[in-house]
């Protein structure tokens, strides 16, 4: 990993420059030379890089060689610049400037520290800590950001045994300039003590700071938002399998553990060698285009980035594939390769170095006939056994291990690598598929089902996995890739099942013991979204995948049929929960006739639960779960032949019946008149408690002839808070409400708009704060209120406080969201419904609100929902004379206005229009 090249040809030129006949020139005539030079290097390497006559690999070692001319150059300066004190004294110049960290591997990323380290024998005297002094002080006046150190060769070995960062910055070091023997003297004592000390300590201390590391980078490779250098499969995870062998057997580059006259007898074949090598290289050139096009040292590669850096590499759109999706799959493989290789290669440094594992018989008749031993108490292949010879050995570890509570050892995981493509023999096998089966629906499914994914059995088990693993959607919504989210949900029906999750999903929680085709629910998580990313509607080819891989796993024509329905569907409970009415009879009884049983109804509710709780951890809610709930509750009671969807006039008279029973206190001319007050659509909406709120909220306000009454109420258990608006009813008023919450930093989650017989407004929105909780905080309701009051006084001026709010950030510009309208006169036997899906931004429900009232229609219903910045909102809408919306006129009207009100500034109004 070490430039093998001396200092390039620019350093006689540039010393000549700076020491005019053994004369150094004046320090401002230096700086101005040494930046022109450095100007030019930087311009070098990134002209050449950019014009991909350098891969990122062969940028950063180029850049580190020609930087080294220009330290070698500054430190000749330096010397001419610091003569001794006294005229023929001897020269105190016993120092040797070393670089270290990545700048002593000899690679060195455009925008990275230079690390710099100043050894001596002894403690510098005047004249050596003037030369420092006065060196680093050019390197910063040159704006180059640099990390130094000043230690005599003790004090490095004595801060190196104390400081496992020291220490490995100083496995790094490579000369510069200056005293060469210093130098030689370091690498020899430093040799001495690294093999007086052992690998272990060593080995122990960068295991924990890698746990640490992922802990704040990302435990997954598959984040999509990875951080290129710190995260789990990036530069980092290399560096430390180099750290490792350097450490143990002195090597210079990864393909000197080739062969079996290597250190270590051949713990790499050429393949991985080279595997090492491609990911060493594809990670620098990430790394050296997230550089130049930030201007800085930036090493995550965030959504407005990578649409970017994939062009600048060369991706495009290749079929269904738009160019940034490819590039970001291929980093992801890539991550995936690194994940790998230190499994495979560290326990192999390990044993090595420290001598192989003290492989015992297990213990266990059973465990040895299937052949399996033990080491440092954890399961691996006994010595006797071939994977090759018997593939489901792989498996039947797997399953020791699970059943035993063992680890699996790090040499199993080496084996399980390197013999994965031996899966492939396995999927006609029905002992294998049986085997399998028990490891995705029996105890902690989702660890071993991650192991099988990261050893790259299943990619070569089932092809359709292969199709999915490193598979990202370029979205917000979305935190894992495709095959990480599954195994996620996964997760989440394990929790469901050991009653982790019993307060917040209680339901669902419920209902997974009651479901009698449970291998089929698994099964169907594990393939809800195997065809994303093949064009077409994800679901459907789902359905056709299920039906095909069910039988080869050993699953029952009934199963089959349940899995293939449960892919097909697994969108409808929550399409139906978060963007339809589930307060019209109509919502109820189509999904009723979809799912057509109960057990169907279950399987779909634990299976959307277990969905949604996969995709992030910011996507669940209180709210969320209030409405699977009902829904599922209602559907259910359609399904066991209850009458949850009676006569219109039976069940407004049950709801009036119900809430009069609540207000026996009320006078009764109070009463008799709120009971007059709401037309059907009134009392079928709320439940009896919300009725009894409202008439007293009515009766106060009209004792005390207020034009305008809020009330607000915190929901904690649905971590929403309800506002309740009663006023003068008027065109617009949805519009000017959604305005003033959105000032107030409301994000509204659901809203019924009613009109009462005397031509008040009683209009009620389910709003939540922008982290997804209640809007508790009682100055901030106090300040809605007034919000709410003077935007419907006309005094607040609602497009300029709505300019004012806080934009999104700029990575989350870069993610496309064309504006879309969906007009549907088949979802409700009374109203229109109306679907639009944009770019989520302040104001935005305001805006479109606007745009509905202004071609002259009432909404009776909103419903949102928000998809990381895709905004996904639901109105259900009739004319002023209460009929459903179908002349294709006012249609062509209304969808125009719409996409006005969705076109933000930054998204062009090009999308189509869907007529339903």
């Amino acid at each position: 990993m070490l430039p093998t090249s001396e200092p390039p040809e620019v350093l006689p030129d540039l010393i000549a420059g700076l020491v005019d006949d053994g004369r150094p020139v004046a320090r401002d005539i230096a700086l101005g030379l040494l930046r022109r030079q450095l100007g030019r290097v930087q311009g070098r390497v990134q002209r050449a890089f950019e014009a991909h006559d350098l891969s990122g690999l062969g940028a950063a070692r180029w850049l580190a060689a020609l930087t080294d001319g220009i330290v070698g150059a500054i430190h000749t300066y330096t010397l001419a610049q610091v003569p001794p004190q006294e005229a023929g004294a001897p020269s105190e110049e016993t120092f040797s400037l070393i670089a270290t960290g990545g700048y002593g591997r000899g690679v060195l990323a455009p925008y990275s520290d230079i690390d710099l380290l100043f050894l001596s024998d002894a403690p510098l005297g005047p004249q050596g800590r003037r030369a420092v002094e006065f060196l680093l002080y050019l390197l910063w006046d040159l704006g180059l950001k640099v990390g130094h150190a000043t230690r005599t060769i003790s004090e490095c070995i004595e801060d190196a045994r104390g400081d496992v960062t020291i220490q490995t910055a100083l496995i790094d070091a490579r000369y510069l300039a200056g005293n060469r023997a210093v130098h030689d003297r370091f690498q020899d004592t430093f040799a001495a003590a690294r093999k007086a000390s052992g690998l272990a300590p060593f080995l122990a201390a960068k295991r924990a700071e890698r746990t640490t590391r992922h802990a704040r980078y990302g435990e997954s490779p598959f984040l999509v938002e990875p951080h290129v250098k710190e995260g789990r499969g990036g530069l980092r995870d290399l560096q430390t399998l180099y750290w490792l062998a350097r450490h143990a057997f002195g090597v210079q580059r990864m393909p000197e553990l080739v062969g079996p006259d290597s250190p270590g007898g051949g713990l790499l074949t050429p393949q991985e060698a080279r595997s090492i090598r491609r990911a060493w290289n594809f990670l620098w050139t990430v790394r050296f285009h997230l550089h130049y096009v930030t201007g800085r040292a930036e090493e995550r590669l965030t959504f407005d980035l990578q649409p970017v850096v994939g062009a600048r590499m060369g991706y495009t759109r290749h079929g269904v594939q738009d160019g940034v999706e490819r590039f970001m799959k291929h980093l992801f493989l890539t991550a995936r390769d690194v994940v790998r290789l230190t499994r495979l290669l560290e326990p192999a440094i390990e044993r090595a170095a420290l001598g192989p594992p003290a492989v015992v018989p297990a213990g266990d008749a059973a465990l040895s006939h299937a052949g399996m031993a033990l080491a440092d108490g954890k399961v691996l292949f006994a010595p006797d056994r071939q994977v090759a010879e018997d593939p489901a050995i792989m498996l039947r570890l797997v399953r020791a291990a699970r059943d035993r509570g063992l680890e699996i050892h790090p040499l199993a995981h080496r084996a399980l690598i390197r013999n994965a493509r031996y899966a492939v023999t396995l999927r006609d096998d029905p002992t294998a598929n049986a085997l399998f089966l028990d490891l995705l629906t029996g105890k902690d499914s989702p660890r071993w089902m991650r192991v099988l994914n990261e050893v790259g059995f299943l990619s070569r088990f089932m092809p359709d996995w292969a199709r999915i693993v490193g598979l990202m959607q370029f979205d917000t919504y979305h935190v894992f890739t495709v095959e990480e989210h599954t195994i996620e949900a996964i997760g989440v029906l394990s929790a469901l099942e050991r009653n982790e999750l019993n307060e917040i999903a209680p339901v669902a929680s419920e209902l997974i013991g009651q479901v009698q085709s449970r291998r089929a629910l698994y099964v169907a998580v594990m393939l809800h979204d195997i065809a994303k990313g093949r064009g077409g509607d994800h679901s459907e080819l789902g359905a056709q995948v299920a039906l095909e891989l069910c039988p080869r796993l050993g699953l029952s024509p009934e199963e089959t049929e349940t899995v293939s329905w449960l892919v097909l569907n697994h969108l409808l409970i929550s399409a139906t929960a978060f963007k339809r009415d589930i307060d019209d009879p109509k919502t109820i009884l189509d999904i009723a006739e979809t799912v057509q049983s109960p057990e169907r109804l279950r399987l779909l509710l634990v299976l959307t639960v277990a969905d949604m709780r996969a995709v992030g951890p910011k996507v669940w809610n209180g709210w969320k779960a209030t409405l699977l709930r009902e829904l599922y509750w209602r559907v259910a009671e359609v399904l066991a032949g209850g009458l949850s969807v009676p006569e219109r006039d039976t069940r407004v008279a049950r709801a009036r019946a119900a809430a009069a029973g609540l207000l026996e206190t009320m006078a009764k001319p109070d009463l008799d008149r709120f009971l007059g007050l709401g037309y059907p659509g009134y009392w079928l909406s709320f439940d009896p408690d919300t009725h009894a709120r409202h008439a007293e909220m009515i009766r106060d306000a009209e004792a005390d002839q207020a034009p305008l009454t809020v009330r607000t109420r915190v929901i904690e258990a649905r971590s929403v808070t309800e506002v309740t608006v009663y006023c003068s009813d008027h065109p617009g008023l949805f519009s000017r409400i959604a305005g003033a919450l959105a000032v107030a930093g409301a994000s509204i989650v659901d809203a019924r708009i009613h009109t009462m017989t005397n031509g008040m407004a009683l209009d009620t929105f389910w709003v939540q704060d922008a982290a997804g909780g209640a809007f508790d905080a009682p100055h901030r309701l106090a300040r809605l209120s007034v919000l709410i009051e003077q935007s419907l006084s006309g005094r607040l001026r609602l497009d300029q406080e709505i300019a004012k709010l806080r934009r999104e950030p700029a990575r989350l510009r870069a993610v496309t969201i064309p504006p879309r309208v969906v007009l549907d006169n088949h979802a409700s036997n009374t109203h229109t419904v109306i679907e639009v899906n944009g770019r989520d931004r302040p104001g935005l429900l305001h805006a479109v609100t606007a745009a509905i009232s202004g071609q002259g229609l009432q909404i009776a219903s909103a419903h949102i929902t928000t998809y990381g910045v895709r905004a996904v909102d639901v109105f259900y809408v009739k004319d002023v004379f209460g009929l459903k919306v179908e002349n294709e006129r006012k249609l062509a009207a209304l969808r125009a206005a719409l996409l006005v009100a969705l076109g933000a500034p930054d998204v062009p109004v090009d999308s189509g229009v869907r007529v339903v």
